[in-house]
């Protein structure tokens, strides 16, 4: 069961609002129509249904509001325009990654593609699928998680004859079994044919709520309108004489001041009320959905208690992937600019390191590293600054994780599932850059070129430290400006920017060591650690000393709060 109680949107500046104190019920097992024309309200409807735009008004689902669901995507399916998705990702990819985000099995992805007649398709672009097909697509992500209600905005639009009755049967299908499906429709003739039930809006407010035959008998037939205080007198008068006439006509009561004459004009209605002295302030040829409102009877309503005002309604975002690290990684391989990306930063890496050793006076980390110092950062840097940017730039650009759901959420859950992602993408690429440029060295200038070997642990150690801040300042920084172009900007400003700042900052002649450090501090700590540590411990210490170490994590650490707090203050709007 969907109720719709009190729907009203936020005006926006001197207009109306778009939906006006809307009320209606979807009920279970059958296919409810909300009709309307153009601007009449429909999706602003639906997306108030669904907390995706601020106004008042609240929508249960089965006796609760979307913001408690606990898995509302095992109770709501919803498919509101086009699917949203990477264009080179495949059918089969794309219901996957939203397997993980609907916290669904695998295989239900599969099953899908059959329901929906996709699997001859799966392996298919995205960005290559038709109309159709992406409608399908659409309608097997609503389905993932077995919904009990579907939600759906003009799902046939601009379909053909065929593929619009094999839309209808599925969704007649879902209905046949104790579903509930609310659809919007354009075309009164079709919502009546298809639906069980039509609920028309015109202005944003009700206009009829009515079964499907009281629709179609009423509302899709010429008719005249009369607005008389005797519509009584006046339908028995009409009636009598088209008896008397032999000719077939139906007098429907509207209300009490309002009739709708079927089989007649409205010359022969007036000459009627002329010749009995019936009083007329109304009278009117109407044709299709244009009709006078049809009361509803308050016991088909659902109402609120007049003592409680209609809560309002605040843009939710989704929530975390029920299976965030596995979301994660189906959406880094499940494109292929992600190993278009990798395989251009290590030939890059290998050829600059190949010329650097040519002139023969760049030092081996230097080297390993393909770090010019015409360059702000290294390849491998780069690219895993870019790889950050793009986890989170991807999701604003095609937001497969926020599927008619709204924003991007900003939740532990993601961000972490991210950071590991990431790390770890930066962490293989600084490796296998490093081993492609030493094996591109030997070839090309034999095994001595490399020179004597020194410290290379701390050396590893400061590398894989650059790489993984590289991506986390590209992921946050992309998270926040919700673009992967400000990424990629965080990650060149800690070298451009921030690196020049420090050391005009700490430019002096007082200069500290920190040699004894580990022993002051396992004199100060209660657990003594081994004095292995403190090796590495001096490591760290010497990494974060180094002009770019300091630069970077005074970036992140000023990037995540930043981050902290533009995720707090979303949270206060809601």
């Amino acid at each position: 069961m969907l109720q719709a109680i009190g729907l009203t949107s936020a005006p926006r500046r001197d207009l109306p609002p778009a939906v006006d104190d809307l009320t209606f019920e979807a009920r279970p097992g059958q296919l409810t129509a909300l009709l309307g024309a153009p601007g009449s309200g429909r999706t602003t409807a639906l997306r108030l249904m669904l907390e995706l735009e601020p106004g008042r008004g609240v929508t249960y689902f089965r006796g609760r509001p979307l913001h408690q669901l606990a898995h509302p995507a095992r109770e709501v399916g919803t498919l509101l325009g086009d699917v949203p998705g990477h264009p080179v990702r495949t059918t089969r990819g794309q219901l996957k990654l939203m397997c993980a985000v609907a916290g669904v099995p695998v295989s239900r992805a599969e099953e899908m593609l059959e329901v929906v007649g996709l699997s001859g398709v799966a392996d298919q672009r995205l960005g290559t699928l038709s109309l159709g097909m992406d409608r399908r697509l659409g309608l097997a992500a609503a389905l993932l998680g077995d919904p009990h209600t579907l939600v759906l905005d003009e799902p046939a639009e601009g379909l053909s004859p065929r593929e619009n009755a094999w839309l209808y049967g599925l969704l007649r299908g879902h209905a046949d079994h104790g579903g509930t499906v609310l659809c919007t429709f354009a075309d009164p003739k079709e919502a009546a044919r298809v639906a069980d039930r039509v609920v028309t809006l015109d202005g944003g407010r009700l206009v009829a709520d009515q079964d499907a035959t009281a629709f179609a008998r009423t509302r899709l037939r010429p008719r005249v309108a009369v607005a008389t205080p005797h519509a009584a007198r006046l339908g028995a008068l009409v009636s009598r004489e088209a008896r008397a006439a032999q000719r077939s006509v139906e007098v429907v009561a509207e209300d009490g001041s309002h009739l709708s004459v079927y089989g007649s004009s409205c010359a022969e209605v007036g000459e009627t009320a002329f010749r009995n002295g019936v009083l007329l302030h109304r009278l009117a040829d109407e044709v299709g959905d244009t009709g006078p409102s049809v009361t509803v009877p308050p016991q088909e309503r659902p109402e609120r208690p007049p003592s409680s005002p209609s809560p309002p309604i605040a843009p939710r975002p989704a929530r975390t992937p029920l299976r965030p690290l596995r979301y994660e990684l189906r959406r880094l391989l499940g494109v292929r600019s992600t190993f278009l990306l990798a395989a251009g930063v290590l030939a890059s890496s290998a050829v600059l390191a190949v010329l650097l050793a040519r002139s023969g006076q760049t030092e081996p980390p230097r080297l390993l590293a393909a770090w010019p110092a015409l360059l702000p950062l290294p390849p491998a840097a780069l690219g895993a600054g870019l790889f950050g940017a793009l986890a989170f730039g991807d999701e604003y650009r095609y937001p497969a994780l926020a599927a008619d759901r709204g924003t991007v959420p900003r939740r532990l859950g993601l961000l972490l599932a991210k950071l590991v992602v990431t790390a770890a993408t930066a962490l293989l690429l600084a490796a296998l850059a490093v081993s492609v440029d030493h094996q591109a060295l030997r070839l090309v200038y034999g095994a001595g070129v490399m020179g004597p070997a020194r410290d290379w642990l701390g050396l590893g150690a400061g590398w894989a430290a650059l790489t993984v801040g590289c991506a986390w300042a590209g992921l946050l920084a992309a998270g926040i400006f919700r673009a992967t172009s400000a990424g990629l900007a965080a990650v060149l400003a800690v070298p451009v920017v921030v690196v020049p700042l420090l050391r005009r900052a700490v430019a002096g002649h007082s200069v500290r060591s920190v040699a004894g450090l580990p022993d002051r501090l396992r004199d100060l700590a209660w657990v003594r650690w081994p004095h292995a540590l403190d090796h590495w411990l001096l490591a760290a210490l010497h990494l974060v000393a180094e002009p770019v170490g300091a630069a970077l994590a005074l970036s992140l650490a000023v990037l995540v709060c930043a981050y902290l707090l533009t995720g707090l203050r979303a949270r206060a709007r809601w």
